[in-house]
């Protein structure tokens, strides 16, 4: 009787452990909705809540994912779909406008398992552009697809295409027309356009949504959206869609979707730079993180931030700007909201 008791009772201990060992496998989310020239006095309380309460059902949305076994690249883009289906972030019906009154859309998506990635540029009647560079990964020979083009795969697909003015909101309205304001007086005086565009205030250059993610199976997966630049002209494309500038994922260093002035992120190579550090030079993500943020590319005019996440289920969110709308959530860690520098 004591044996059974025994080899019961050792059962039970290897099977408590089993649970114990299982409950703490990590699995992880962070979103991101853009960095900037984001100040508590530009808002009222109920419109500070209002972008609170959507980054926190985003990044509740796919926590659930990760919670119920799925996978890393799922809990990304469903995150990403809240903030594309949101009008208060630049991406999906809060896309901000180019200079002349339409909406061009980019994104990009990357798992780490594999390293293998897609993404889609220019694209103007995709609802949910993150959900079509998905496919451009899973279901395409390519990684990159424009404009036309892309539209056209997506029809192959099954994507509806919808309406251009779908993506249209008062707000960014108004930004086009004070851009285009700036623009049209710097460019009288200067006579020279380039010079004029940089002139603009960052606010007009930002704006970006992004996930990342650790799943149960210990794959970390990427995802950036965008709708670009206020008054961008020229087909102009940014980091979003860039795989190493924008958005990158290696189960060997980590996970990162970055959000800021386009350009510098694409020179300085951001998302890929951070990831090697960790890598090559064994930096945590949080070195890593602030070492390139703050790093030459702030030195040189950029700015903006980075979610990042590792194979532990570690998160960092470094911005050099005054704010960043940002989430995380793990299963051993509560849900995290914030949108100012100081929280």
């Amino acid at each position: 009787m004591k044996q059974l008791l025994s080899v019961g009772a050792l059962s039970f201990a290897l099977f408590s452990q089993a649970l114990q060992a299982q409950a703490e496998v990590p699995f992880a989310i962070a979103i991101h909705g853009g960095a900037g020239t984001i100040a508590k006095s530009r808002f009222t309380p109920e419109q500070e809540q209002a972008y609170r309460v959507t980054l926190r059902q985003a990044v509740e949305a796919g926590h659930a994912v990760l919670a119920k076994g799925g996978q890393s690249l799922d809990a990304i883009t469903t995150a990403i779909n809240v903030l594309e289906n949101s009008p208060f972030f630049n991406a999906g019906k809060g896309a901000v406008y180019t200079y002349d009154g339409q909406h061009e859309l980019d994104a990009s998506i990357m798992e780490g398992k594999s390293r293998q990635a897609g993404a889609v540029a220019g694209v103007k009647r995709i609802e949910n552009p993150i959900n079509l560079a998905r496919l451009v990964m899973e279901k395409s020979v390519h990684v990159m697809l424009a404009a036309e083009g892309a539209e056209q795969f997506a029809q192959t697909q099954g994507v509806p295409l919808v309406d251009n003015t779908l993506f249209d909101t008062k707000e960014r309205y108004e930004a086009l027309l004070k851009a285009k304001e700036k623009l049209e007086k710097a460019t009288n005086h200067t006579k020279d356009y380039q010079a004029a565009h940089q002139a603009l205030p960052s606010e007009y250059k930002m704006g970006t949504v992004g996930a990342v993610a650790l799943d149960q199976f210990g794959n970390i997966a990427a995802g950036t959206s965008t709708g670009g630049m206020t008054a961008k002209r020229f087909g102009r494309i940014g980091d979003a869609p860039i795989i190493g500038a924008g958005t990158f994922a290696d189960n060997q260093s980590c996970a990162v979707s970055a959000t800021g002035h386009g350009e510098f992120f694409i020179r300085y190579n951001v998302a890929a730079d951070i990831c090697a550090r960790v890598q090559y030079q064994g930096k945590t993500i949080e070195q890593a993180g602030k070492e390139v943020i703050f790093g030459p590319m702030f030195q040189a005019g950029g700015t903006g931030g980075v979610i990042i996440i590792d194979p532990k289920g570690n998160i960092s969110m470094p911005f050099n700007t005054s704010g960043m709308y940002r989430a995380s959530k793990s299963n051993l860690s509560p849900t995290y909201v914030g949108i100012f520098a100081d929280e």
